[in-house]
């Protein structure tokens, strides 16, 4: 899709108290017990639950699938030394992994409200990160494609000359990504799900946060299978009505596998995240098959490009004209999205990463 396409997506008025401002533990509840609105692809009923209900709305011998991406420390500290603006502090938010020294970045200024990007650096600019740590910009991201949107380039090739592993220096010296509706700064622990395993996402597979083993019990009881992917998302400051950059990925064997021998059953695979989603449909052929594979993908998923592998979605609230509204779109239409949209509104779902879930069913449940 062009960055024209995303000027369509689906608008909405979305009040600030429906943010999560902090995880569901904080609120006094348990990962699994944030609200469901359950809707379908062929359907106009929208039913509400609690996430732990989950296995309710699936049937034996589907396939959930997740993503095995653990969450990095990706916000870190930074000086910025540029010509006559002088000495300034500044957050980079790492975002994807290049080379074992290249990583795509992107710089934030600070702001009463944590951050928000900032547009004015310049080749061959230098930074100076905590520990004795510097980064230097090389050149925008993939030329800084067009996106008409934007006064200025948001994310950089930096390289980065650091003291230990990429990995090990966020730990140290970094914090998990927050926005300003996250009204303070928390631990990475809330920022991981069960099914964590590799590190590389900048931002959380937020959609399996809910995940708890009781709920995997459960679904496990109830004859539903999980099989994992691995995808390490960017920065998701991006999503608003701009194309999503490209991102690592991983399906591997045994996965490909049992997807395709759910699909040959006739049970019905849902993904856990559009990060799932965009993973599983790089690697689907026409007929809806898929194959072990891993590197990088710059798949969309749209009603101009709809599932062949993935039958149903699980995943958050997602902002107005958020990219991930088209891949949303692309299951249900855009009228059908936008009646749930309007309930869990009218409902007061919550939304973003700590918020509520939605699950888009293969079909009437």
């Amino acid at each position: 899709m062009t960055v024209a396409a995303f000027d369509d997506l689906l608008r909405f008025d979305l009040p600030d108290d429906l943010a999560a401002h902090e995880p569901p533990e904080a609120r006094g509840l348990a990962r699994d017990a944030v609200r469901l609105l359950v809707s379908s692809v062929d359907g106009d009923d929208l039913d509400h639950a609690r996430f732990r209900d989950l296995p309710d709305f699936l049937r034996r011998g589907d396939l959930l699938v997740v993503n095995t991406s653990a969450t990095i420390n990706a916000s870190l500290p930074a000086v910025r030394h540029a010509g006559g603006t002088g000495r300034r502090e500044i957050r980079v938010h790492l975002s994807t992994q290049l080379s074992a020294s290249r990583w795509a970045v992107e710089l934030r200024t600070i702001t009463a409200k944590e951050s928000a990007p900032l547009l004015d650096a310049a080749t061959g600019e230098r930074l100076t990160l905590p520990g004795g740590a510097r980064a230097r910009l090389i050149e925008p991201w993939l030329g800084d494609r067009a996106q008409a949107s934007i006064a200025g380039t948001r994310l950089w090739v930096a390289s980065l000359d650091l003291p230990d592993d990429a990995i090990e220096y966020t730990r140290r010296h970094g914090t998990p990504i927050r926005y300003s509706y996250v009204t303070k700064t928390w631990p990475l622990c809330h920022y991981q799900t069960m099914f964590a395993r590799e590190p590389g996402s900048a931002e959380m597979p937020s959609a399996g946060r809910p995940f708890t083993p009781d709920v995997l019990v459960s679904l496990v009881e109830r004859g539903i299978r999980v099989a994992g992917i691995t995808l390490h998302t960017g920065v998701s400051s991006l999503e608003t009505g701009e194309p999503p950059y490209p991102e690592r990925y991983d399906v591997r064997a045994a996965t490909a596998d049992a997807v395709n021998a759910t699909r040959r059953s006739g049970a019905r695979v849902i993904a856990v995240g559009t990060t799932v989603v965009r993973a599983l449909e790089t690697v689907s052929s026409e007929n809806g098959f898929v194959h072990a594979g891993r590197g990088w993908t710059d798949h969309v998923v749209s009603s101009a490009r709809p599932p062949r592998a993935v039958d149903g979605l699980i995943t958050g609230l997602h902002a107005p004209r958020a990219t991930h509204l088209a891949m949303l779109e692309s299951f249900t239409g855009r009228e059908r999205l936008a009646r749930a949209y309007a309930e869990a509104v009218r409902e007061r779902y919550l939304w973003h990463e700590f918020g509520d879930v939605h699950l888009i069913s293969p079909d009437s449940y």
